[in-house]
């Protein structure tokens, strides 16, 4: 086939790259994802990563797998099923036949395809066969041999020379749709300066797959045009790299200096690597030796003036939930970021849940209340962490911010907004006045005490564990305490004046209102707007205050006939929702597989119960 074949226009597609956690398909997902949004589409992408360091070879168990899905419009999900599957092995053709289009294309390197991998994949002779995938089309790319073949005068060891197999794949998926090598190019040569037989390598099978998927018969160009979006300066980002950015962004808005306190855990590891490589901002990072001296380490910055955060995932948050009660009582402001995952205990650390609702909560011990927000997709990931920030500095509270593995690692284009543009934020700083210093005086509007810096000459006051009376004294005055819980509470409910109305997307009456909350947004939005477009009266109600909730929500539940709550947990936000708006019913869909919803279940689950009605 000629290289001038016209390509075939498409509005959307989805890939999926696929093999052991040594194929490199992280980086290859990455690098295609990155090309895509330099060329203008919209996408989302996901990430799957097996959950030991290093599987057994050749295992399902170990697939290690990188879905991107690219469009011409908006896109919000990374696709339910793949159009296109890489397979480096025949575990990834087992752990993947679920997940692909009938009659997609499957680009697989025979090599690999060898007795011994395809029993410890579970096949007995040809996985193709045995999985009916006779009528896909199917690419027996000889890869392996192809990479040895086109480096064989380069005088590199045998080890090195196979791991450019992912780049020979990757080239074969730029020809398939019509990408240029230039940006990966450039990324070999800054990514191996100091090793340039290896870059030369790279680029070598880069363009060895680019011309083999020239020159076989079985493949048509495929071309998806550039999205029509906002103007801009735009770069593709995770969920985890969105919400370090967005804690910088309101220490410099806040005009303090940013301290991150926390312990390597997945899949929130992320955010404390990014904001350690930020020395250059001013920001003080420490690897605590257990996520309690993390949390703790953060709430003594927070005592001396900074900005401060911990980050963790949710056997971590179990650690710091006594020192979340002690940044409760001290009234210190703090962030606390949970991202999500599989649980309970060491559950499934590399794969989504949202099921620490109830723990982010009620968690501790005592009347401990915080403010919790969720994000909702990679990008917005920095406006929820801004605005946590924001929210704990300005009513001097705790606020926990909620992601999960999903928005952490996937990703999307994000508009990189004019740091002028957000809103300045305006900590309660403690000055002297006539008289002793009352460090839990509260201003009457938030309930806030002032935030009296260590060192400044006449705002010396205790803090500590023990309930303390307005002056700072211990006390065990019943009565005491009892107001003291009650103004804590209030000042978290008083919060509310602060964050926008519930939105409908949608119409704001109709027979079913969607409701979710945090990462599941992606996929619900693009239910309901397919629901929508088949002339059906649905609405999406997507939560990211949750405490307190926005004040509107009651009159928009009213509004709807049925409400469906849809989560990844067995019904934990339905059950928050049935404990403060107990007028209303509310169905529900729940799913804790570790993997996301897709939209094909979601909408089935929709009308089941629009023909209910």
């Amino acid at each position: 086939m000629s290289k001038k074949t016209k390509p075939i226009e498409k509005d959307e597609v989805v890939i999926r790259f696929s093999g052991d956690s040594g194929d490199g398909m992280q980086l290859t997902g990455t690098l295609f994802s990155d090309t895509a949004a330099l060329y203008g589409n919209d996408l989302s992408t996901f990430p799957d990563y097996p959950a030991e360091i290093r599987a057994p070879q050749g295992s399902v168990g170990g697939v290690s797998g990188f879905t991107v899905h690219m469009g011409h419009s908006e896109i919000n999900t990374p696709g339910d099923y793949a159009d296109v599957l890489i397979a480096m092995n025949p575990a990834a053709i087992k752990a993947n036949v679920r997940w692909i289009k009938p009659g997609s294309t499957i680009i697989y390197d025979i090599n690999n395809f060898t007795e011994k991998n395809i029993e410890k994949a579970g096949y007995k002779a040809d996985p193709i066969k045995e999985e009916k995938l006779e009528d896909y089309n199917n690419i027996a790319a000889p890869i392996s041999n192809m990479v040895k073949e086109a480096l064989k005068d380069l005088g590199l060891d045998p080890k090195t020379i196979l791991r450019t197999k992912n780049m020979f794949a990757l080239g074969m998926v730029y020809w398939l749709f019509d990408r240029k090598l230039s940006y990966t190019e450039d990324y070999c040569d800054k990514k191996f300066k100091n090793k340039p037989e290896v870059a030369k390598a790279n680029k070598i099978a880069l363009r060895a797959g680019y011309y083999y998927a020239e020159t076989i018969e079985a493949l048509s160009p495929v071309r998806i045009n550039p999205a029509p979006i906002a103007k801009g300066k735009y770069r593709n980002i995770n969920g985890n790299m969105a919400t370090a950015w967005g804690f910088l962004a309101a220490a410099e808005k806040a005009g303090l200096k940013l301290f991150i306190g926390s312990y390597p855990i997945t899949p929130a590891t992320g955010i404390l690597e990014e904001l350690a490589a930020r020395k250059d901002l001013g920001v003080k990072s420490f690897q605590a030796e257990d996520e309690i001296a993390g949390i703790c380490t953060a709430i003594g910055a927070s005592f001396a003036g900074y900005l401060a955060v911990t980050s963790t995932s949710g056997p971590g948050l179990a650690l710091k939930s006594e020192a979340i009660g002690l940044a409760v009582m001290t009234e210190l402001p703090l962030v606390i970021v949970n991202v999500q995952r599989g649980g309970p205990s060491t559950g499934l650390p590399t794969k989504t849940e949202q099921a620490d609702l109830m723990q982010v909560l009620f968690g501790r011990n005592g009347e401990s209340p915080v403010v919790v927000i969720a994000a909702s997709t990679p990008s917005d990931c920095f406006h929820f962490a801004f605005e946590a920030a924001r929210i704990a500095l300005e009513h001097m509270t705790p606020v926990l911010l909620l992601t999960d593995g999903f928005i952490a690692n996937g990703s999307e284009p994000w508009k990189i907004p004019d740091l002028y543009d957000l809103p300045n934020i305006y900590p309660p700083f403690a000055e002297k006045e006539d008289g002793p210093f009352l460090p839990f005086k509260r201003d009457a509007k938030r309930l806030a005490r002032s935030w009296a810096i260590p060192g400044t000459p006449g705002l010396e006051h205790r803090i500590g564990g023990l309930e303390k009376t307005i002056k700072g004294t211990v006390s065990y005055i019943p009565e005491n305490h009892e107001d003291m819980v009650n103004i804590r509470a209030e000042k978290v409910e008083r919060v509310v004046e602060k964050i926008p109305d519930m939105k409908v997307y949608g119409e704001e009456s109709g027979d079913l209102l969607v409701v979710g909350w945090g990462g599941s947004y992606g996929h619900l939005i693009t239910s309901v707007r397919e629901l929508q477009t088949e002339g059906h009266k649905v609405s999406l109600a997507n939560f990211n205050y949750i405490k307190p909730f926005p004040k509107n929500v009651r009159d928009v539940f009213q509004k709807f006939s049925k409400i469906l709550v849809c989560e990844l947990n067995l019904g934990q936000f339905a059950d928050y929702l049935r404990m403060n708006y107990q007028e209303f019913t509310y169905e529900q869909l729940n799913k804790v597989q570790g993997v996301p919803f897709t939209v094909t279940e979601i909408k089935e689950k929709c009308i089941k119960l629009l023909e209910g009605m």
